[in-house]
């Protein structure tokens, strides 16, 4: 097993940039990794952006998102109301964004959705981290669906039960718009992170996992 830590100074700010198409997808796809790297680093800066998020789901976003986020040296949260389920129709504008997303930060680490995920928006919001994001840290996150289309991660971070629970626990609080869709239960997210675990293997029982489709080490 290889350990990859962000080759960062410890008196450097890391910058991470958390990219979702939807209001909960960051949370979901890693937001133990994110509770994890704020308890191990007490340097970081978070940019956090939203793609899809009307008034109520906007509301949850930024809600949650200070709740995940707590434990940064300094956050920042955007929400853009794109209109779900048709950004591919909506490329030229994201594509927009995305242009001054790059101006705006240079980020050491990057959290956006799996390339091959089977949703159309977190499909494109992927395509275009990898378009806009060429020297950069990009993993992968994945979503547990109703498509079927987890595949087989190659990057895992092993979590602490704490660290779930906590994770688990702010997505069933915060995201009340979400808590009548079939598969948005606590039992799908532990199954998740438990299977990934015994797949890491994990001392801890519990990991998240991610795609990284190229990894520099800089040894």
């Amino acid at each position: 097993m290889i350990d990859i830590v962000p080759s960062v100074r410890r008196t450097a700010d890391l910058s991470v940039l958390c990219l979702g198409a939807h209001s909960d997808d960051i949370e979901i796809g890693c937001g133990g990794t994110i509770l994890k790297l704020l308890q191990t680093y007490g340097n970081c800066t978070v940019t956090w952006v939203v793609f899809c998020a009307d008034a109520v789901r906007k509301r949850e976003a930024v809600s949650s998102s200070k709740r995940f986020l707590h434990g940064s040296k300094a956050s920042t949260v955007i929400t853009k109301s794109f209109k779900g389920s048709f950004f591919p129709y909506r490329g030229e504008q994201i594509k927009a964004f995305f242009e001054q997303l790059k101006a705006r930060v240079e980020p050491d680490l990057i959290f956006s959705h799996y390339q091959k995920d089977l949703h159309q928006d977190h499909r494109f919001i992927s395509e275009l981290t990898w378009n806009t994001f060429r020297n950069h840290l990009i993993l992968e996150y994945e979503i547990p669906k109703y498509d079927g289309d987890l595949g087989q991660p190659n990057v895992y971070v092993p979590l602490s039960h704490e660290v779930c629970d906590a994770k688990i626990r702010y997505l069933m609080e915060e995201f009340s718009t979400q808590r009548s869709r079939q598969w948005f239960t606590e039992d799908t997210f532990y199954s998740m992170l438990r299977l990934r675990g015994i797949e890491a293997p994990a001392t801890t029982k519990y990991a998240e996992a991610f795609y990284g489709r190229k990894i520099v080490v800089p040894w």
